[in-house]
């Protein structure tokens, strides 16, 4: 669905942090200490402990009003990125509708007191309990992915003769330039019909005849950190070709647009994004409401995570290991995917940071890294507070408890207030579901 990108080839300059790779209200205070939403970082982890996922309020509700207002209510958020109560009441707040993909995201977007009707269940392989309980709570959409899922649905109807408004999610054969386990579009994906086969025609069909469902619109996604815009637009052709004789009020093109994570790198904004897919649209003569399903392009940005340095081992003429009291557990992107991040001081965030390091989580894995290859200011040392940028999005949401560690806590800060929206995970935390 989302999440990570391939390995950068990347090697550190040593050049101070690019400021553009911090949340938008990122700043220096009158003590030096990085700031973000007028809160003191270093006294958030103080407050807090680490590690801690530190969010700027304000960079997510601009993202959320970016794309509300390239595409008003079609802007869907998609809540795979990051989602907890917090996250989904200030996305509905600014406009947008949420995208879930299992009963568990559905769970906690209707706790949040999003409406069932700005939800769209998204999913390859929903249950039947699932598909159940989005119908009686009257999700928006749900988002069709599989001839198996209309059995089900059908089934379900017979039962309850509850016709819920759906999507068909198509594969248009558009292979995006990203890693292979996030390409989604190319032919040979878990997801949705194929156009080059018959099976999206055929699943047309079947939607049109069957009265377990109501057609309204086809979905589509090419895959996700996609920073070549040109490949929506690809993208966008196949579907007018494919939609357009259909006559359906909605057309989809999901999300995926890549977000810079490293020195050197440069992507679109939402509005830019939005124009592209506009733009390929028209020229496909398409009539169709558009949606789009942003995530990453939301969040990811728009926090840091804050960790304490507890070991520096120091192999000479080998490498030096930074060890910090995170990993894997709240970040598994590198580990997984090799994804690139930069990593930085915030008591010095605007320092040059000659030093190479690798920096490392507290894991029993070898391959537990955070940062490949890091440069950090000479004077790092044990109790420092390090930070990684660019963290907002498929961190939390993919982290776990390997080692038994404990989750994260995650704040919200704006206008010199924290708020803590998810708290730190606690021992007794990890015995709830364990029966003995």
């Amino acid at each position: 669905m989302a999440g990570p990108e391939p390995e950068l080839e990347y090697v550190p300059t040593g050049n101070p942090l690019p400021w553009h790779l911090l949340p938008d209200t990122a700043e220096l205070g009158e003590n030096g200490n990085l700031t973000i939403g007028g809160c003191d970082t270093l006294e958030l982890a103080r407050e807090f402990g680490t590690p801690l996922f530190v969010y700027d309020e304000e960079h997510l509700r601009a993202r959320c009003r970016e794309a509300v207002a390239a595409f008003g209510e079609h802007a869907i958020y998609a809540t795979k990125a990051f989602l907890c109560k917090a996250m989904a009441r200030l996305a509905h707040s600014e406009g947008m509708g949420l995208d879930v993909a299992t009963g568990g995201e559905l769970h906690v977007a209707l706790a949040a007191g999003v409406p069932a009707d700005r939800l769209v269940m998204h999913g390859n392989n929903k249950s039947a309990a699932e598909l159940s309980l989005a119908r009686e709570v009257g999700v928006g959409r749900i988002v069709v992915d599989s001839f198996d899922e209309f059995d089900r649905l059908e089934t379900l109807h017979t039962i309850d003769g509850r016709t819920p408004k759906v999507l068909l999610r198509i594969t248009p054969g558009v292979k995006a330039e990203t890693h292979e386990y996030i390409a989604t579009g190319q032919d040979d994906s878990k997801f949705g019909f194929t156009v080059s086969s018959g099976a999206a025609a055929h699943a047309v069909a079947r939607a049109e005849t069957s009265r377990a469902v109501e057609l309204v619109g086809i979905h589509a996604h090419i895959g996700s950190q996609v920073f070549r815009v040109d490949s929506f637009a690809s993208a966008c052709a196949v579907l007018g070709e494919f939609a357009n004789p259909l006559g359906l009020p909605e057309l989809v093109i999901g999300g995926g647009l890549g977000v810079p994570y490293v020195e050197g790198e440069e992507g679109a904004t939402i509005g830019q994004w939005a124009s592209v897919i506009q733009k390929a649209m028209a020229e496909a003569g398409v009539t169709a409401r558009i949606g789009i399903e942003p995530g990453r392009a939301i969040t990811a940005a728009a926090a840091i995570t804050l960790y304490t340095v507890g070991t520096v081992k120091d192999l000479p003429g080998i490498r030096t290991y930074v060890a910090v009291d995170g990993g894997m557990s709240d970040n598994p992107r590198p580990v997984l995917y090799g994804s690139g991040y930069e990593a930085f001081l915030p008591r010095a965030a605007t320092s040059a940071r000659p030093r190479r390091v690798r920096i490392v989580g507290k894991h029993c894995e070898s391959g537990d890294l955070l940062v490949r290859q890091a440069s950090v200011p000479d004077d790092l040392a044990v109790g420092d507070i390090l930070a990684t940028p660019v963290t907002g999005a498929y961190g939390h949401s993919m982290g776990s408890n390997y080692n038994k560690v404990l989750r994260p806590a995650v704040v919200f800060c704006r206008n010199g207030d924290a708020r803590l929206v998810v708290r730190r995970e606690t021992y007794d935390d990890l015995l709830v579901t364990d029966l003995g």
